[in-house]
């Protein structure tokens, strides 16, 4: 293995739950040159890591895996150390455990019973609304459930705190020597291709930020979430995709009775995590394949003469209606005393879906100084710490040698790709959905949501609260 040099110059392009995690990793192994770029304060509000909370599972001990089971409990083990016994880390982890459950479609029961195959021991049968209800202490969960089925893993599963991990991480990287430049100097509009003269070609040779300056160093890494795909041209096999995020205000006596909660993911409907210790406030998610922004991509299409679209990502601080109306549908079946109360919070939260949901973290074949951390697929942050020693194995060259062809650069498998794949996901029961032909948007104060003038009105068409995060941004 070619011999490490810690003074090394690396540029982080993303300070978001992977960006910082890969600091922490690298500052940790003596890499002493580390500086994270991001065009908002970290953590960023438009993140998919600053929420209150994640879910988080342990992952299972097996030799027999095939890639996609060896792929996914290789890295929930890499993370469960973490959570478990890193000092930064571990604090936030709240093993309450997981209810893996659906209602009547077939396939999303296949997929339950996929999910407890082969852990059995470990998995208690949920068959009835009593069964439901007994998993919590009586009058906690008083919904109906109905026809809901599924199983209940007591232990080695839960959620993260994430907001709260992405603040102590960032302030250990800083105690350690990471550097962290925000805003304008720290907003990365292109990425800095050209002949370093060694004879090979082009590489990436560092970044350009808003403020107009060039930052050359030896190693760019890239994650920056939904918005790389701006940033580089992934050839498909990146879907920024947005989903969903609610949440509702509980009394304190209200909240002290879901404490201890397993978190029920119901993979038609959505799920719900344990209410904040602090704010008192339960988080909900509705379930469905996502939402995409569809723009022509201008440059690649001159590029490639033909129709190139890609999904933009657009941070509102509201939700579709008709997302609204599954949350308040969610909990009417399960918590019907918080159905109806006022949102207290609501965003969309974007990720980047590859083709085949596995990471991207791998050098870029014919930039050999980028390093690719990116789709984080919509599971992401409870596998944060496993991504960041991933990539910092990448930039290492001692990646696992069974893991490394799973997280490789892989085109053709986003050959005939359409934007419009749910990769196995449920709920809404529409598939992905078109951001800009939503009934409506709901968000804060906006009582009405039954009404499809809710919030602002149909499509995308109000700019009060819409940040696009992407569309300046110029690809290489």
């Amino acid at each position: 293995m070619k011999e490490i040099d810690y003074d090394a110059s690396i540029l982080i392009v993303g300070g978001g739950s992977w960006g910082l995690a890969t600091a922490l990793e690298l500052v940790r192994r003596g890499h002493k040159n580390i500086t994270v770029l991001d065009g908002n304060d970290i953590p960023s509000p438009i993140a998919a890591g600053n929420d209150l909370n994640k879910i988080m599972e342990e992952g299972d001990e097996a030799d027999d895996d095939k890639e996609t089971e060896y792929f996914w409990n290789t890295l929930r083990r890499l993370a469960a150390t973490s959570w478990l016994t890193d000092p930064i880390y571990a604090p936030f982890y709240h093993p309450t455990g997981f209810i893996m459950c659906c209602e009547s479609n077939p396939s999303a029961w296949d997929l339950v019973q996929s999910y407890a195959r082969g852990r059995e021991s470990e998995m208690t049968p949920l068959h009835s609304p009593e069964d439901f209800r007994a998993t919590m202490a009586p009058g906690a969960l008083t919904g109906s459930f109905p026809g809901w089925r599924g199983f209940w893993k007591r232990e080695r599963a839960g959620w993260v705190f994430a907001r709260g991990t992405m603040e102590a991480v960032r302030g250990e990287c800083a105690r350690l020597g990471v550097r962290f430049v925000t805003g304008p100097k720290g907003k990365v509009v292109k990425l800095v291709v050209r002949d370093n003269g060694d004879g090979k070609g082009d590489d990436v040779m560092g970044v350009e930020t808003a403020d107009g300056v060039v930052r050359f160093v030896q190693t760019t890494i890239l994650t920056a979430g939904a918005n790389a795909d701006a940033l580089l041209d992934f050839e498909r096999q990146l879907r920024p995709t947005a989903w969903t995020i609610a949440h509702v205000g509980l009394t304190a006596e209200e909240a002290l009775r879901l404490r201890d909660m397993p978190v029920p993911y119901n993979c038609e409907r959505g799920f719900f995590i344990e209410p904040s210790f602090e704010t008192h406030e339960l988080k909900v998610c509705d379930e469905h394949p996502g939402y995409i922004n569809l723009e022509v991509d201008v440059e690649i299409a001159m590029e490639k003469g033909e129709l190139w679209e890609r999904s933009v990502p657009v941070q509102k601080d509201k939700i579709p209606v008709e997302s609204a109306r599954a949350v308040r549908e969610l909990l009417n079946l399960t918590l019907p005393d918080f159905a109806h109360r006022p949102f207290t919070h609501t965003r969309l939260c974007w990720d980047a879906d590859t083709a085949d949901r596995r990471y991207l973290i791998t050098r870029h074949p014919k930039y050999p100084s980028l390093v690719l951390g990116v789709g984080g697929s919509g599971h992401g942050f409870g596998l944060a710490p496993a991504a960041g020693k991933v990539i910092a194995d990448t930039v290492e060259g001692c990646v696992d040698e069974r893991l490394a062809p799973l997280l490789r650069w892989r085109p053709e498998t986003a050959k005939g790709r359409t934007w419009w794949e749910t990769q196995g996901r449920f709920g809404a029961g529409v598939g992905v959905r078109d951001i800009k032909n939503v009934a409506g948007w709901v968000g804060v104060g906006d009582e009405d949501e039954d009404e499809d003038t809710a919030g602002e009105g149909r499509g995308m068409e109000s700019k009060e609260d819409e940040k696009e995060t992407g569309s300046v941004f110029s690809k290489v």
